[in-house]
């Protein structure tokens, strides 16, 4: 099978991928790292959220990280009640990019 320029590595096309929730790019794109154990992805959301500057405080443990930053989101997101704001579109991109490259 080859891989056409729309068609990522893991066999999603962009228009699949974009036509999920944001909420659902997420789920995906954060199961796909905690499998990797890929750290660097769920820092770089983090400094896309808004409040970015208050994941400082998380606990980095290499097991926790994957649970640590699902429920950081999912706080951030009852507490405020606001979704993912602005970020909103950078956030999409990030997740649909993440998963084009699986």
């Amino acid at each position: 099978m080859t891989e056409t320029p729309s068609t990522g590595t893991g066999g999603h096309t962009f228009e699949e991928l974009d036509a999920l929730s944001t909420e659902e790019l997420r789920e995906r794109a954060f199961a796909l790292a905690r499998e990797r154990r890929d750290v660097g992805f769920f820092w770089s959301v983090l400094r896309h959220l808004p409040n970015a500057d208050e994941a400082a405080v998380l606990d980095g443990a290499p097991n926790s990280v994957g649970p640590t930053v699902d429920e950081a989101s999912a706080l951030w997101r009852e507490l405020t009640g606001h979704g993912y704001e602005e970020a909103a579109p950078l956030l999409r991109a990030k997740f649909i990019d993440y998963l084009m490259k699986r």
